[in-house]
Order: C-alpha cells, then structure tokens, then sequence
C-alpha cells in the first residue's frame, strides 16, 4: 500500500518522494570490520554532535510533555529533553554541538516598539521576547563551552521568520540573531581556549551578494576549517527567500575548500532538501506537502547537485524527527541528508498514528560523529523515547 502510493506520488512531479527504502531504518547499519576504524579514542581526530529543534510550544505541545512546567511555558523550551541531550554531549566529548535552528520559538518581528514605550509594552514586545528566549537557550548550553565542546548555532525559521507576517524572514530578526548569536560565529579566542588552534580559513562576513539576497548574510551562512575539514553552516531562510539555501555562495566556498585540500565537508541548515514523509493515514503520507527547500524543486535541486558534487554530508531538522537518507540513491548518488529536529520540540508524528519507522519516529535524538586517522568518517545516532527511557544505538552509518 505505501510502494503504491509513492508511486502515484510521484506520478504527479513529487521528486521528493524518490527515497528509496534508505528512510526506512534498521536498528543498526552495522559498520564493516576495519582494524584501522575502530572506536579507540586514540584514532579520532575530530568529532562533533548536532541536533536542532528543541523550543516548545505551549499552544500545541506534543502530548506526552503534558502538563508543561511554568517554567517551560513561560521560556518556552523542551528543557528536560534538551538539558539531557547537552548532557551526553558533553560526556561523549565532541569537539562541536552544531545546533540546527528552532533553539527558540520566536516567530515575531524583532522590532523597536516605538508605538508603545511603556514598561509594559517594551517588556510584552517581540524584540524582547527574542532576547529572553535566546537568554534561556544560551544558558542552558553555556556549560557546554566551559567544558570543552564549542557550540555552533545555525539559525532556524523560529529565528528569522515572522508568523503574523505570513512565516516570511525579516531583516530586524536577522539582526537579533547577530545580536545573541554572534559571538560565537566565530570566537578565535575560545577555539584557541579549547583545541589550541583557532579556525582556519573563516568566512563569517556578508555573503549575500553570491545569491542576490536583499539584507546582509553576515553570521547567518558561514564556513570555516579545523583538522581539514569544513564546516558550512547556511540560512534556509534568508529575507525575500525563505526556504532556499545560498546555493552559489555555497558552491564558490566548497569549491574553494577543495581546492586547499580538505578532505570532509559537511553542510549545516535547518530546513531540509527532502522531506521525510514519515507516516500514512486513510488520505495519505505525512506531512502532506513538501517541508523545505523542496517547495521549490527547481532550487532544492541545484542545492543537492552542489551537495554531490562535493561529496558533502547535509545536516538538517525542522521537522521533529530523526531521520537518515540518500536521496538520489536510485540514480547513484552517495550524499546523505541527516535530519535531527529531535531536540525536544514536539515530534511531528503523533502518537497514534502508524509511521515508517516507529523505533526512532518519536525519539529525542542526536547524531555525534567521528573523523578517524585514515578518514574513515562514523556517524552513530542516539536518543531515548517520549517516555524519557534509557538512552540507546539507533543507528550507525560510516559516511565516507
């Protein structure tokens, strides 16, 4: 029934739907036996964590959260899910956490409000309401940073969008992301702290011009290097072009990446190039229309050619759920599309609903990886259920 309906999906122009049955995961992908790749701490010489989605909603909160704490309606975070991701990303001792969007809920319109300069109506605005929210976020992973593992944020549609504006980006959310995000894009004095070297080849400055876009890019679609490989972080949600990624900035910076020798290149943003269609009800899949880049396949296209062409890994979340996939494997592509928008948002699958992989459809997940000596790259993803039960394997992928 579902190979069925995939097909006539796809009969009416829904590429998306070419998923082939990588969405459908085993427990473990066990990895082939390689001395060389094993899991002694000795042969690592990078690893990082990621992990996206992790602001509440207290208008639609996943039902198992249920009563929700004062204390997450009014900060608006998932914080029992999320204080227990940071904590075993700390204890795993990965280089970097790279956050995936939606660390807040956002959605308002950072303005000064100048129609209302009263306590009450500087204290009640939007503008304020981002800073909080950023506030509380910024605490709860600051610990993270004094022991070892530098956070990365990657903005998310939560971050720049204004919903009563009709979910469009807005130049004055943008600014506010600068303003409570920028000190860590990049901070050369924290990364030499850490790691004894700061980031090489940093581009951090205003891209905006590569793709046409109408506000500055700065701090929003960034790069940079550490122990030969790279590291893109993009805005999916750029003002006048919400969910479309930079693509020929992109392709001019890994381009660039290559040419002086990395050797792994992974790619950071928050709304997907493939949606997961994770479940099937009596009229069809779930979600019932394309969740990110691939609104526009023309572009979302153009984006994943870039992906493959340089053997980039795309890391990604807005839908809460965790999911692995090879979008092009039917036609030989290798590139993966991880999606970890399990942070503590609630998930997109109901709880009563038959989905595709019910093992880690409704788990809070995050995915660490690790770069061995011989370039052997491993991903393992953990998480633990809505019923917050011990954290398990779900899946093992070697990347490269």
């Amino acid at each position: 029934m579902l190979k069925s309906y995939i097909t006539r999906r796809n009969q009416q122009g829904l590429v998306a739907l070419i998923l082939t049955a990588s969405t459908i995961l085993p427990p473990t992908l066990a990895l082939a036996n390689d001395a060389e790749d094993n899991d002694d701490d000795e042969n690592v010489i990078l690893s990082f964590s990621t992990v996206g989605d992790s602001r509440q909603d207290p208008a639609t909160p996943d039902p198992t959260t249920l009563p929700l704490s004062g204390q997450d309606s009014r900060w608006l975070q998932n914080t029992k899910a999320l204080s227990r991701i940071v904590r075993s990303v700390e204890q795993q001792k990965s280089h970097f956490l790279f956050f995936n969007g939606d660390m807040i809920m956002g959605y308002g319109n950072a303005i000064v409000p100048n129609d209302n300069l009263t306590v009450g109506g500087i204290v009640g605005s939007d503008l304020v309401k981002f800073y909080t929210q950023y506030a509380y976020w910024r605490g709860m992973v600051a610990g993270l940073m004094e022991n070892g593992t530098y956070v990365v944020p990657v903005a998310g549609n939560h971050e720049v969008q204004w919903k009563a504006g009709g979910k469009k980006a807005q130049a004055a959310n943008e600014n506010a992301w600068r303003a409570n995000m920028g000190d860590l894009i990049l901070d050369n004095a924290r990364f030499q702290y850490l790691f004894g070297e700061e980031p090489a080849n940093a581009a951090v400055g205003d891209t905006s011009a590569y793709d046409n876009l109408s506000t500055d890019q700065s701090k929003l679609s960034f790069s940079f290097d550490f122990k030969r490989s790279h590291f893109v972080v993009i805005n999916t949600d750029p003002v006048g072009k919400d969910a479309h990624a930079p693509v020929n900035w992109l392709a001019a910076d890994l381009m660039a990446a290559k040419t002086r020798g990395v050797r792994n290149i992974f790619v950071f943003g928050h709304k997907p190039a493939y949606t997961y269609y994770y479940g099937m009800t009596a009229i069809g899949l779930l979600p019932n229309a394309p969740s990110g880049l691939d609104n526009d396949p023309v572009s979302r296209d153009a984006f994943w050619n870039v992906i493959e062409q340089y053997d980039a890994t795309y890391f990604c979340g807005h839908e809460h759920i965790y999911n692995t996939m090879q979008p092009r494997a039917a036609l030989g592509g290798k590139a993966w599309q991880i999606m970890v928008g399990s942070g503590g948002s609630p998930f997109d699958a109901a709880p009563d609903i038959q989905t595709l992989n019910p093992r880690t459809d409704r788990a809070y997940a995050w995915a660490t990886v690790k770069v061995y000596k011989n370039n052997k790259v491993k991903l393992t993803a953990y998480g633990f259920d809505d019923h917050y039960g011990p954290t398990q394997v779900l899946q093992t992928i070697r990347l490269h």
